[in-house]
């Protein structure tokens, strides 16, 4: 589920790749954790309690409620996170997302007009924030979550102060 590289042209490289901080699994794993000590305490009370046919059904039944929170809570989550990639490249900024549908969006680094940041106390803590591009011809856009969104932020205007430096439609101004 890596960033496939044959999307790429062939005189451009990659300069990073990122998936949403991993603070977006947090809940999730925590979910995941409660979920599995209440169905197995249940579970355990039911094998005591309960004899024959019961028994099968009640762990059944358990494991099928088990199955149904930890995919839809924790499953899902986690492969949202995993398919969602940020990318900057020498020409462009790509951003990816979708588990059974993809969609995306490509920015050429030449039609970024700026770039910003913004974090709160929480995200300074986890070192991740909101970075927002605007482009000369939409509305901003805002990606969350970004991990160390100051170095990205960084890399993105250095990227793009460099490809724009004093030029005009190929001539050098100064």
């Amino acid at each position: 589920m890596g960033f496939p590289e044959d999307d790429l042209a062939g005189d451009e490289d990659l300069l990073l790749h990122r998936h949403p901080h991993w603070k977006m699994l947090f809940w999730p794993a925590v979910i995941f954790i409660v979920t599995s000590a209440v169905v197995g305490f249940v579970g355990g009370l039911a094998a005591n309690k309960v004899d024959g046919n019961g028994r099968l059904l009640v762990l059944g039944v358990l494991a099928v409620v088990w199955l149904a929170i930890v995919g839809w809570l924790c499953v899902a989550p986690f492969l949202s996170w995993k398919t969602t990639h940020f990318v900057v490249t020498n020409r462009r900024v790509l951003f990816r997302h979708g588990i059974l549908t993809h969609s995306g969006i490509d920015i050429a680094l030449s039609r970024i007009s700026s770039v910003q940041f913004t974090h709160g106390v929480w995200d300074r803590m986890f070192g991740t924030g909101k970075l927002i591009i605007e482009s000369a011809s939409q509305d901003p856009l805002e990606f969350d979550e970004i991990p160390q969104v100051k170095k990205v932020h960084s890399l993105m205007y250095h990227q793009v102060f460099d490809d724009n430096d004093g030029q005009t439609n190929g001539t050098e101004t100064r």
